[in-house]
């Protein structure tokens, strides 16, 4: 009989917070720049320069541990850790170590298995390294320190993960709360979200956890579920023969699907940790804590709640929805000018979504304005347009979001709802047509839609389909 395994695995999520500059100085946060063009003396880390810490980069970190169920500390340090890296100017990174501004939260997932919570060890402060970029070309490498001294957060989790997809649901729950918090966009393939995966395998029922991998290189949800499944494997096949899984930090390869050791725990790094002599520490009074709490948004399972209850749209509808900040936003705001819940949401779920699909986009860029949005449904919902022109309208909404009524006007795309004009055309096209009339007479009632299209296409699309229908049933009778 086979042994049966169970994985183990916490996560470490690193998160580039959406503040304007830096943690320590005044620099540019923004992503991409030409190289070292957003650096100054503290975040090149020249002798003598002195950090200053920028209070949004706490409140972010507070408003976070809040939404995440933490304790915050409310008397909290930096430290440094000290370190040689081409990418780490100073020698050392700002970092917390002994009192870190958050710990013992946790956030609820579900999953196929029903609910879990994943408890938080901890969230602290920190500053990012700068980035090395290896030329091949050259045989060289050469550092951008562009990102160095952008404000990160580290969330801890315990090990309480037995699964990728458990993984995968927490890292959606952090993300979302986070991007709802506005304290990060949580972009995946930028860095700004990042997470390092500790995974183990034990046997089922053991009591002790086995040892464990860290691995890193991680940015996508994919590559995470991936890097999980291919990890374990290579764990259970070493026990299997009897091998030690040896304690080390291992690389992760996408195109390869397969992880390459990167260096030993072995010899756990020292990294000399000691209080940090440059920053005072950080008191949290009781009133700045409560105007954080007083200020924290509703979040998306709060959202969820009150669209079920407030706005007459499916269950699934909310839930897709709320799935991304910038939809929710774009939806409450539409329906605040129209008035129609569902029809709001119509749009979203299906044009909106056929064309972020197409274009291969993220919900969070969307460009139209809920305005005008809101004008096409008005559009629509008037008769002025037929369904098929509203899809082509939308179209360019949705590209460069253009005023639907003053488009409407210009190409002239109102539907036709003049009677006397679609009489004669229907007239003509009932001649054109003997044999489909005497089709529909003969009791195949499918003919009738032959001649509604023969209509719309001399109409250019333009009539009022129901019109259409019926002054054709009438002349047929």
């Amino acid at each position: 009989m086979s042994k049966q395994y169970e994985t183990v695995i916490g996560l470490e999520v690193h998160v580039e917070l959406a503040t304007k500059t830096k943690i320590f100085c005044g620099c540019s946060t923004e992503f991409g720049g030409a190289p070292n063009t957003h650096t100054c003396p503290v975040c090149t880390g020249m002798p003598g320069s002195l950090p200053v810490l920028n209070k949004q980069v706490v409140e972010y970190a507070i408003a976070v541990g809040l939404a995440t169920n933490c304790q915050i500390t409310q008397y909290c340090k930096f430290d440094r850790k000290n370190y040689f890296y081409p990418d780490n100017p100073q020698n050392y990174q700002i970092s917390q170590l002994y009192l870190p501004i958050c710990r013992n939260g946790g956030v609820e997932i579900e999953t196929a298995a029903g609910k879990k919570t994943i408890g938080i060890h901890e969230i602290h402060m920190e500053e990012d390294a700068g980035k090395l970029i290896h030329d091949e070309w050259e045989n060289c490498s050469l550092v951008d320190y562009n990102r160095s001294g952008v404000p990160l957060i580290e969330i801890v989790s315990e090990p309480d993960m037995r699964s990728a997809e458990e993984v995968i649901a927490y890292l959606d729950k952090l993300r979302l709360i986070i991007q709802y918090l506005g304290a990060s966009d949580c972009k995946l393939q930028e860095g700004s979200m990042r997470a390092d995966v500790n995974l183990s395998v034990r046997e089922v029922g053991a009591a002790e956890f086995g040892t464990r991998t860290e691995m890193k290189n991680l940015n996508s949800f994919k590559a995470i579920a991936r890097a999980i499944e291919g990890e374990r494997a290579r764990q259970i096949e070493l026990i299997e023969e009897g091998k030690q899984v040896v304690q080390e930090t291992r690389r992760w390869d996408d195109n390869k699907e397969y992880s390459y050791a990167m260096r030993s725990k072995e010899d756990a790094q020292d990294y000399r940790y000691f209080p940090e002599p440059d920053l005072v520490p950080v008191v949290i009074s009781d009133e700045w804590l409560e105007r954080i709490r007083a200020n924290q948004p509703e979040l998306r399972t709060e959202k969820l709640e009150r669209y079920k209850k407030e706005y007459d749209i499916p269950d699934y509808d909310a839930e897709i929805i709320t799935g991304s900040k910038k939809m929710a936003d774009i939806f409450e705001a539409t329906t605040a000018i129209c008035g129609k819940p569902k029809k709001v949401s119509n749009w979203l779920m299906v044009e909106t979504m056929r064309l972020l699909k197409e274009n291969d986009m993220e919900p969070e860029q969307i460009a139209f304005s809920p305005e005008n949005l809101a004008k096409l449904i008005e559009l629509t919902e008037a008769g002025t347009v037929n369904s098929t022109v509203a899809k082509e309208v939308f179209e360019e909404v949705f590209k460069n979001n253009i005023d639907p009524n003053q488009y409407v006007e210009e190409k002239g795309l109102k539907t036709v709802n003049d009677e006397g004009a679609l009489r004669s055309t229907i007239e003509q096209i009932i001649k054109d047509n003997p044999q489909s009339v005497e089709d529909y007479r003969n009791g195949k009632k499918k003919a009738i839609g032959f001649l509604v299209g023969q209509t719309m296409k001399a109409m250019k699309g333009k009539a009022n389909p129901g019109m259409v229908n019926q002054i054709l049933q009438e002349l047929l009778q």
